[in-house]
Formats: structure tokens, C-alpha cells, sequence
């Protein structure tokens, strides 16, 4: 299976078009978060993925809710927005977890699921399910500079260990984009805006 990995556009038009290009490659695409910036500007990307025929699993990030993303995406026929919950396509789980964990100081804007809340709502996730997650787990792709500071979500990486699952798209952190680590044998990939084509 051949996906297409996005997240962080942040109303970036080019680089939607791009991903609309590079979408015609593969079999899935997946959008982890960040479409906007500070809470708007996400119809106009929105408008072009929406060419995306392909299967498209999408969480909101922190730069919008989920609302307002499943509101955007009312026309994008192929999309399908995740926040607790799952979709199966080809037999392989997906399952989203959107907005910023753990919960972004000082900044009012921010949309924040607290570590406790991640944790419940990845109960619902099964074994070997693909994790659709805008943060990404404590301790991988998520050191912010400077200073090198881990701000990852330990509830995320408490589930991988559990869970196992095939593998885990992020974003969130600027300074990972386009970078691939694991948790023990779990892939984990900051995916980036960039659109970074991912098969396994």
C-alpha cells in the first residue's frame, strides 16, 4: 500500500496543489493537521485538496478544530475526518487523534487535547490500526530548538508500546518535518508539508 503523508500547510496554495499532483500516485493519502493558521484560513486549501479522489484520512491540528475542519471538508467527497474515531479501508484500521498534545502553554488560541483525554480516546483504537496523530509521541520528532526541549505526547507513546500499530504520521513540530524514527519497531513520520510518499 503506497501513501501519500502531509501536515502543517498552513494555507500554503502551492503546496496543496502539489500534494493534488502527488496524490495521483498513490493508493491513500493522509493529512495530519494544521491546514490553517491561528484558527482561519483553512477553506481555501481545503478547496484544492478536495481534487483528491483518492481515500483522504485527515485530523484537525491545533491551528483549527475539529468543526471547522469536518465543516471545510463538507465537499471533499473522498475525505474522511478523524478524532477518536476510525474508518477501514483494504482491512487496515485508521484511527485520528487531532489537536496538540500535551496541552500548548500561553497560547489562547491553540486547540489542546490534555494527556488524560488522549489516553481515553485512544482506548478506541485497535491493535495494529494506523495512528493518524497531529503530536507526535514524547521523545521522537519532537524537540523543539533552542533549546532542545521534547515536547511529545507520553500518552501517544504509551499506546504505541501498547498497541502496536503499523505505523504513525505526525507533524505539529516544524523542526521534524520530512524525518522518519520509530517507537521500539513502530515507524513514526513527521510527514511535513512537503507531501513525503510512504509505502509499507
Amino acid at each position: 500500500m503506497k501513501y501519500l503523508l502531509f501536515s502543517d500547510i498552513h494555507g500554503d496554495l502551492e503546496k496543496c496543489e502539489e500534494l493534488v499532483k502527488k496524490a495521483e500516485k498513490v493508493d491513500i493519502v493522509l493529512g495530519a493537521g494544521d491546514f490553517g493558521s491561528f484558527r482561519k484560513g483553512i477553506e481555501e486549501p481545503i478547496a484544492i485538496l478536495s481534487r483528491i479522489e483518492k481515500p483522504s484520512l485527515l485530523v484537525h491540528g491545533n491551528h483549527e478544530t475539529f468543526d471547522e475542519l469536518k465543516s471545510a471538508c463538507r465537499n471533499w467527497k473522498s475525505a474522511h475526518v478523524l478524532h477518536g474515531t476510525s474508518v477501514v479501508i483494504n482491512g487496515i484500521t485508521f484511527f485520528g487523534l487531532g489537536g496538540a498534545t500535551p496541552v500548548t502553554p500561553f497560547i489562547p488560541w491553540s486547540v489542546d487535547v490534555s494527556e488524560e483525554d488522549a489516553a481515553e480516546l485512544l482506548k478506541a483504537c485497535p491493535r495494529n490500526a494506523v495512528l493518524i496523530s497531529h503530536s507526535p509521541p514524547y521523545k521522537c520528532l519532537d524537540a523543539i530548538s533552542p533549546p532542545k526541549k521534547h515536547i511529545g505526547s507520553k500518552s501517544i507513546k504509551a499506546f504505541i508500546e501498547d498497541k502496536d500499530p503499523l505505523f504513525v504520521v505526525c507533524g505539529h513540530i516544524h523542526e521534524a518535518w520530512n524525518q522518519k524514527d520509530a517507537v521500539g519497531k513502530v515507524p513514526v513520520i513527521n510527514a511535513g508539508p512537503f507531501g513525503l510518499i510512504f509505502e509499507i
